[in-house]
């Protein structure tokens, strides 16, 4: 299986948690893993044989490499005292039995039927973390997002991101000793950081990759796969369903998101029978479900669902949208939430003949409070929610100086040449 066929994704966890029951060490399964994922393409480059199962290979590899290194700490540990004496005979201490046992001995008895990644991800959701270090861990570790990227959904630096991944392992390390898989109990007590984790991961893939080139770029998707896992783990949770929701809905519209040009659309913009029609279908099914819930994700998953369901953008039901984001507020009070019903009341009151123009001039003042004071990803959607009710209000000349700005600090591509063409600049 070529590196570059999608199954890379596939692997990596079915590597990451064999190795890590094997060591008995997170540290230790990234580590090596990755050591052995460089030798699988290192491997291809040279024209060797293909390699028919990548995760069989890699893990192989790896625990190859973790024992030999195993072997030799081993040998140091017990001749180190005895380096000074010449008559020193330096023969290997044996490999433990625990060394030597085979990854899947180790394994069999817990979680048969747990999906690979959710197992990894239970383990870094561990209470002995502190919730910050945990979301950072299993992003990292389990969703593979970049420390930028999760620093930018976290709203702190990058160094911070970095302090906290740190911190996270060696808690764990110090907390559980040995690479330990949750039981049931302990699964059902992390769960709400576990579904919090993947819906950060999609929501990561969801700001940046709006037209993923290749299955390898598609982190959208990969965390589709994850919470489909969590479905067939958790078929009743209205939560997970929710996330599920929010997730396939998001995933059914991002065919209208960016034009033929690679210019992202405006969502007054979008061509709704680009959507894919099996998605929504099923996306709407899991919403239907978490309605039955009032959490987080069972809210989310209301109001992605009127927004998929409006036959148009004038006929969405924006009013109760403003009244969801409301109640999700109350929830979650998360910036992103406060922009989110700012930006639904607005556009509430903008398809009203009898506006209230007091509530778009508190509108205003309240997203130009965040666009100054919310981290740095509520911030940006600040500014551009002022963008777009300064162009739907007639002020063009405003909201083009205003894009011109956003053009120079946007980093996704589709959307950098939306911002540029609203403000009228030659696009390259």
């Amino acid at each position: 299986m070529p590196l570059g066929s999608g199954g890379f994704e596939e692997a990596w966890p079915r590597i990451v948690r064999a190795l890590a029951s094997f060591t008995g060490s997170l540290d230790d399964a990234e580590e090596y893993a990755a050591e052995a994922v460089a030798r699988a393409a290192a491997h291809e480059r040279s024209g060797g044989p293909a390699i028919e199962s990548y995760a069989a290979w890699c893990t192989s590899v790896a625990k190859r490499a973790w024992l030999d290194d195993a072997r030799r700490r081993s040998v140091e540990r017990r001749l180190a005292p005895e380096l000074a004496r010449p008559d020193a005979d330096p023969v290997s201490d044996p490999v433990t039995d625990r060394i030597a046992m085979d990854a899947d001995d180790l394994s069999a008895h817990v979680l048969e039927e747990l999906d690979d990644r959710l197992a990894l991800l239970f383990v870094a959701c561990d209470e002995a973390i502190s919730p910050a270090s945990r979301m950072v861990l299993a992003l990292r570790v389990v969703c593979g997002l970049t420390i930028s990227e999760i620093a930018g959904h976290l709203g702190v630096q990058d160094t911070a991101a970095a302090a906290r991944l740190t911190r996270a392992k060696r808690a764990l390390s110090e907390a559980r000793g040995a690479f330990h898989v949750p039981d049931t109990a302990e699964r059902a007590r992390r769960l709400p950081v576990v579904i919090a984790c993947v819906s950060g991961m999609f929501t990561v893939a969801h700001r940046t990759v709006l037209d993923p080139a290749d299955a390898l770029a598609d982190t959208g998707r990969q965390a589709l796969s994850i919470a489909d896992a969590l479905v067939a783990a958790y078929p009743d949770d209205t939560e997970v369903r929710g996330l599920r929701a929010v997730i396939r809905l998001g995933l059914a519209r991002r065919p209208g998101r960016v034009a033929a040009d690679g210019t992202g659309l405006a969502l007054d913009e979008v061509d709704r029978r680009r959507w894919d029609a099996g998605l929504l279908a099923a996306g709407l099914d899991d919403a239907t479900l978490a309605a039955r819930g009032d959490g987080r994700f069972a809210l989310e998953a209301a109001i992605a669902g009127l927004h998929s369901g409006a036959p148009t953008f004038e006929r969405t039901d924006w009013p109760r949208i403003v009244q969801l984001y409301g109640a999700l507020e109350q929830r979650w009070p998360s910036p992103s939430v406060r922009v989110a019903r700012l930006v639904a009341t607005a556009q509430a009151q903008l398809a009203t003949p009898a506006r209230e123009p007091d509530a778009l001039v508190e509108v205003e003042r309240e997203l130009t409070s965040l666009e100054t004071h919310a981290p740095a990803y509520a911030s940006r959607d600040a500014s551009l929610a002022l963008a777009d009710l300064e162009w739907r209000t007639g002020r063009r000349e405003h909201a083009s100086a205003r894009y011109r700005d956003l053009a120079e600090v946007v980093a996704v591509e589709p959307l950098r040449r939306f911002c540029l063409k609203r403000a009228c600049l030659t696009l390259p």
